[in-house]
């Protein structure tokens, strides 16, 4: 007996499976014939929610975002969390996929991965500026940050992370990393104009302790 469901929890179902597909095959090597089969479904529901693999792949980082920015969205709006605080609690949420909801975040750095690892980078890059641009802005008028440019060092922050960080441990030893990290809050600190030391605990974001 076919299980008949709604539309949303039929398409969210094709994304799920899409996703577990991406990340243990590759979103290449994967066919839109696998998603079928797998979901269990006509090619007609399949193509009634999407209309190419691309689009399945272009949904699934949007939900990503979405959920991702919304648990992001939380913490940044809650103005009983001191500044900093608040600072990293948002940035923590936004470099970790707490709950695997992409379902291909590990694998993403495969060569078979390279254009939904472009096209989440993009979302990211557009996405997350905003939301810590108002921390940012609270941390001026509380004189704990002294910018002219919160939004745009922010811009620059994020670019930065999604190129000198993005896949680090397979490219840098614990010493170039760290040495990287240290470099990176060095400067940091300089385009919010704080204190030295006021962004130590990004240390704990790239799971590296402070020894060398």
């Amino acid at each position: 007996m076919r299980i008949t469901k709604d539309a949303d929890e039929r398409k969210n179902e094709i994304l799920d499976i899409a996703g577990e597909l991406f990340s243990q095959k590759g979103f290449d090597a994967t066919t839109i014939s696998d998603i079928i089969k797998k979901v269990g479904v006509a090619r007609g529901t399949v193509y009634y929610h999407f209309k190419s693999k691309e689009d399945i792949m272009d949904a699934l980082i949007e939900r990503y975002i979405s959920r991702l920015l919304a648990a992001a969205k939380k913490i940044a709006d809650d103005k009983n969390i001191p500044v900093f605080e608040r600072f990293f609690q948002t940035l923590m949420v936004l470099v970790t996929d707490n709950d695997g909801s992409l379902g291909v975040t590990e694998d993403m750095h495969k060569p078979q991965n390279a254009l939904m690892h472009q096209k989440i980078q993009k979302a990211m890059m557009e996405s997350i500026p905003p939301i810590l641009t108002g921390i940012v802005e609270d941390g001026i008028k509380e004189s704990h940050f002294d910018t002219p440019y919160p939004y745009e060092t922010m811009e620059m922050v994020i670019a930065h992370t999604n190129t000198v960080f993005d896949n680090y441990s397979d490219n840098l030893n614990k010493k170039e990393l760290l040495t990287k990290i240290k470099a990176f809050i060095f400067n940091l600190e300089r385009l919010f104009g704080t204190k030295a030391g006021s962004f130590d605990p990004v240390m704990s974001l790239f799971n590296v302790d402070g020894g060398c």
